[in-house]
């Protein structure tokens, strides 16, 4: 087979997505995903992050764009013509499905760390609110996400540690840069159903390839999060009902 050839930065998130069109098969499940990312009519969702909902839709947008273009690529890369024969073999389909759902936990874990951290940045005096925020909208997307069948024995346990992680974090440490996408670039080369021997020879590049797709969204997360307006969310979703005054009610009425 083949050697990777070097995935160069993208310029733009339309580079990267008109790359992923032009090398990838099409599984619909990725075609779905990519909907979701760009939008209708190919127009980018741009949805501004105002509260803990609009928080977990980014997230799970981006983790999935992230994780399933990743993995597709690959396998498409080194595979070759062979790639859309792959998805004819019942084991290749199983191994895929583990890989995208490890993936996905790792592209999670990742930029969540480093959203916690843009928030943090800005408003260094928001304490424990930070980790509120970001354990609330995590763990009602895993909630959501329940255990899918097709995820494989692990998917439970790389879970918890994905809110393991997040529980243990010190926000106040997590800077602007790829420093916290720590665990979704090995988790490709871990989880994509590839020999091992090429893995030792391509995990330089590949590697490299899951931080560059990381980059866009970054810039997407840093125009669209509004942390004072989590952060006001936050308390409010916090607040005890029974500290929050009724509205008078007007005599007559």
């Amino acid at each position: 087979m083949r050697r990777l050839k070097r995935v160069e930065n993208p310029e733009s998130l339309s580079d990267t997505i008109a790359a992923a069109f032009r090398v990838l098969a099409k599984p619909r499940e990725l075609l779905a995903t990519l909907r979701d990312y760009v939008g209708v009519g190919g127009r980018r969702q741009v949805e501004p992050i105002v509260d803990i909902e609009s928080l977990q839709r980014f997230l799970d947008t981006r983790a999935s764009f992230v994780a399933q273009t990743s993995l597709y690529g690959y396998v498409r890369t080194r595979s070759g013509m062979r790639y859309p024969e792959l998805f004819d073999n019942d084991g290749f389909v199983g191994s895929m499905n583990v890989a995208k759902w490890q993936i996905w936990l790792a592209c999670l874990s990742d930029l969540s760390v480093y959203a916690g951290g843009l928030i943090a940045g800005t408003h260094p005096d928001a304490g424990s609110g930070v980790g509120r925020i970001i354990r609330t909208a995590v763990s009602q997307l895993l909630a959501t996400t329940g255990v899918p069948t097709d995820a494989g024995p692990a998917f439970a346990s790389s879970s918890a540690a994905v809110q393991e992680r997040l529980a243990s974090c010190d926000w106040s440490a997590v800077t602007d840069d790829a420093a916290a996408f720590t665990e979704s670039p090995p988790a490709l080369v871990r989880w994509a159903p590839i020999v091992d021997e090429m893995k030792v020879l391509d995990e330089p590049i590949v590697l490299n390839s899951v931080r560059f797709r990381w980059q866009e969204v970054r810039r997407e997360l840093r125009r669209s999060l509004d942390a004072g307006a989590l952060l006001a969310d936050e308390a409010a979703f916090a607040r005890p009902v029974d500290s929050i005054r009724s509205v008078p009610e007007q005599a007559g009425e």
